[in-house]
């Protein structure tokens, strides 16, 4: 009677642990679970904004049935058409799993199913991709990027169709295409997978999900931390110049998360990397939190991953477009594919942040998922609130003390300034040490260029990087900031200016008629000290904020300082003279010198030099001192540039030859409108006058101006000791001013 019980007790547990096993193999279970797909099909017809997506993505896939199947053999870089087929062949495949899912019609799993049968017979014989050009080709696409964003979006086709597909049918498919696809992009080709780089976090997910999807124990410990013999050597570099394995590195997802995050969730290659890998981080996660959640993957490092949404939508203009820190493409913005996931599964996993909702809103799609009905269902319940961006000072590095990234807002995004003080940012990163852009509303003042390439447009250098994006985008004459002697930061070195990064020496936004932020950098150049101070201030007697920037040069060596300014608009006026060549020639003969012509110089006729630009209907000021023998230069960017690959923006820069220690000060002056249809000019000229350094020591540094001649303002920065309890005494001019903390200002109205 006891060994009955016994063996009884024992079909029980073998019983139990069958069903737990079940459990965990349970399908969909990445991105949508089955009590969420239950309540998708509940909700259907009750949820405007989801029912709206539905019926877009279900036209959108329809269309593509009919037109049949294509896997066609790979030969092109991106733009090309094998390229651009195999890259909506991906996306394809995840939407009709989804609508199978959420729709039960059996058309949708056999597209997928016949699709992805086609690569199977395709994959078992393919070679690796015939373009060259990548550190690690794929064999779909030119690089093992493009295969591992395949595998992502397909592995949640596959797990939306598993349980529809016969036994026979998923072993022939895993042992044939998926499994090798993954094998390829992971153990055949470590230098890929095996580092910290946005390229391996596609990598590292791709594996993962597939591994999750199959319940392939080995497949998800290698995708969280990396491959442990990867046979890397130390040093070795990839296509952008930055080095694919360095000492004591780790790999893998969580190792992606460690290191280019900081703790306020500041991606440390620039918002549109960010941007890109948003999507593997977030999908990834999210699989993991509804089949491994005993992980707490969106707990991990503080949860950073749900910070980095926050932070990202802050790293936008009024529009919406992220700021192009780094390689970025301007136009690009939270409307794309990657960031209507992020917002959603932020929402959904991060606490129901109703700000969200308003971006959501914006977006105009949800997608369609367990996160995205939920957000759907918010909005629709009217639960939206206005997602309110503040100035904020994001900090780099996975500890935060590698510099950062400040953003000063005025009013609703009246003025946005863009400060940079980051790390190098990995091999996207360029040499743009204090660098800035500025906007107003939205539109570009003060530009930062971007990256050079025009990204899957197969005619510009198959949609992948220019020459020039390394001769002229990444070097320092291109940015808004201090070019010594002709040499980019680092010397142009990514080796070197990995190492270093500049330091925050305070940061101010509590006030909301004075912004302020200053940093230093102390490695860009030997025996040079780089120290700028920014504000947004707001003065009595005008209607729109200023932006004051005073650079600080310390030096015992003489040296040539160029200060770019990169306006864009069109030239009003000018207070000094200035010669046109007749022949246009290069200003340099490299570090990015030899792309701008140089299209005028002038001499100053007074201690400020003033140049006055019209952009987009709106007056614009830029009011600087100046010295006798500074150069005043109007440049071009497009010199030696045969294919055209660079826009023909203009430039104003200062020149200061055979100087040792010196102080560079401006005002950016805002003010008044034209109006093309009545064609009258309101409030066209500059109010600001009499801008002088008045004091410079290595402790401070004080600038004062007027405002229509009448109100004086002054300004005065603590260069060393920043602390807010600091009690500074300082005497200028026989008039002693007391005050605490880092900067003292004070605007005097003259009677």
């Amino acid at each position: 009677m006891k060994l009955k019980y016994n063996i009884i007790l024992m079909l029980v547990f073998i019983s139990f642990l069958g069903v737990q096993n079940l459990k965990a193999q349970e399908h969909p279970s990445l991105i949508l679970t089955k009590s969420g797909v239950q309540k998708i099909r509940k909700e259907l017809g009750n949820v405007p904004l989801f029912d709206k997506t539905v019926a877009l993505v279900k036209a959108e896939v329809d269309a593509e049935i009919e037109l049949g199947i294509d896997t066609p053999i790979p030969k092109d870089y991106s733009g090309g058409y094998t390229h651009e087929k195999h890259k909506r062949n991906f996306l394809m495949l995840q939407k009709a799993g989804v609508l199978f899912q959420v729709l039960q019609d059996e058309k949708y799993a056999i597209y997928v199913r016949d699709m992805l049968f086609q690569y199977e017979k395709m994959y078992k014989d393919l070679p690796p991709h015939p373009q060259t050009r990548s550190y690690a080709r794929g064999k779909l696409f030119w690089q093992c990027l493009n295969d591992s964003n395949w595998l992502v979006y397909v592995s949640q086709a596959y797990d939306c169709v598993y349980d529809w597909l016969s036994k026979k049918e998923r072993k022939k498919l895993e042992k044939n295409l998926l499994r090798p696809f993954a094998d390829y992009i992971s153990v055949e080709n470590p230098q890929f997978f095996n580092r910290v780089h946005n390229h391996s976090t596609w990598g590292n997910a791709a594996v993962g999900m597939l591994g999750l999807v199959m319940n392939d124990k080995e497949l998800i410990s290698r995708a969280l931390y990396g491959i442990k013999d990867d046979g890397l050597a130390i040093g070795a570099k990839d296509n952008d110049g930055g080095f694919i394995k360095t000492v004591g590195q780790k790999a893998g997802f969580l190792a992606n998360i460690d290191e280019p995050f900081s703790p306020d969730g500041y991606y440390t290659e620039g918002p549109y990397y960010q941007r890109y890998a948003m999507y593997p981080f977030l999908v990834f996660a999210e699989a993991l939190a509804n089949v491994k959640p005993d992980l707490k993957i969106f707990e991990y490092k503080n949860k950073v991953l749900l910070n980095s949404v926050n932070a990202l939508l802050n790293l936008t203009n009024a529009k919406g477009e992220f700021f192009p820190l780094n390689d970025g493409q301007k136009g690009m913005s939270y409307y794309s594919r990657e960031l209507v996931t992020a917002v959603d599964v932020a929402y959904y996993y991060g606490g129901l942040n109703p700000q969200l909702l308003s971006i959501a809103q914006k977006q105009n799609k949800v997608v369609l998922s367990d996160a995205g009905l939920e957000t759907a269902m918010a909005i629709r319940d009217h639960k939206a609130v206005h997602f309110k961006k503040k100035s904020i000072n994001l900090s780099d590095g996975p500890d935060g003390q590698q510099g950062g990234v400040g953003v000063l807002r005025s009013g609703n995004e009246d003025l946005t300034l863009v400060f940079k003080y980051s790390a190098q940012g990995s091999s996207h990163g360029h040499y743009d040490k204090l660098s800035y852009s500025l906007y107003e509303k939205g539109t570009e003042i003060i530009q930062d260029y971007g990256l050079a390439r025009f990204v899957n447009i197969e005619q510009k250098g198959g949609g992948n990087y220019l020459k020039e994006n390394k001769t002229w985008a990444k070097q320092s004459i291109a940015h808004n900031t201090i070019t010594q002697n002709e040499t980019s930061h680092f010397n142009g070195k990514y080796e070197i200016g990995s190492k270093h990064h500049s330091d925050l020496v305070f940061y101010e936004d509590t006030n909301p008629n004075l912004q302020i932020i200053s940093a230093k950098e102390s490695n860009a150049y030997s025996n040079t000290l780089l120290q700028r101070t920014m504000a947004i201030v707001k003065v009595l007697g005008i209607a729109k904020p200023l932006v004051i920037d005073v650079m600080k040069v310390v030096s015992k060596e003489k040296n040539q300082y160029d200060l770019p300014v990169y306006f864009k608009g069109q030239i009003i006026s000018t207070n000094f003279k200035y010669n046109l060549p007749q022949v246009l020639k290069p200003l340099g003969a490299k570090n990015g010198y030899q792309h701008l012509w140089l299209e005028g110089t002038g001499k100053p006729s007074s201690y400020n030099s003033k140049v006055s630009f019209l952009n987009q209907s709106k007056f614009y000021t830029i009011t600087a001192t100046t010295n006798n023998n500074d150069e005043l230069l109007f440049t071009r960017i497009g010199a030696n540039d045969s294919e055209f690959n660079l826009r023909r923006d203009a430039g104003f820069m200062i020149r200061r030859k055979n100087t040792a220690s010196t102080t560079f000060a401006s005002i950016i002056e805002p003010h008044g409108s034209y109006s093309y249809v009545s064609e009258f000019s309101v409030d066209s000229k500059s109010h600001v006058s009499d801008l002088e350094v008045i004091a410079d020591s290595e402790a401070y540094t004080a600038i004062s101006f007027k405002v229509k001649n009448e109100a004086t303002n002054l300004l005065i920065i603590a260069n060393q000791k920043t602390s807010k309890e600091t009690e500074h005494t300082l005497k200028i001019k026989d008039k002693t001013y007391h005050w605490q903390g880092a900067y003292h200002y004070k605007q005097t109205q003259t009677k």
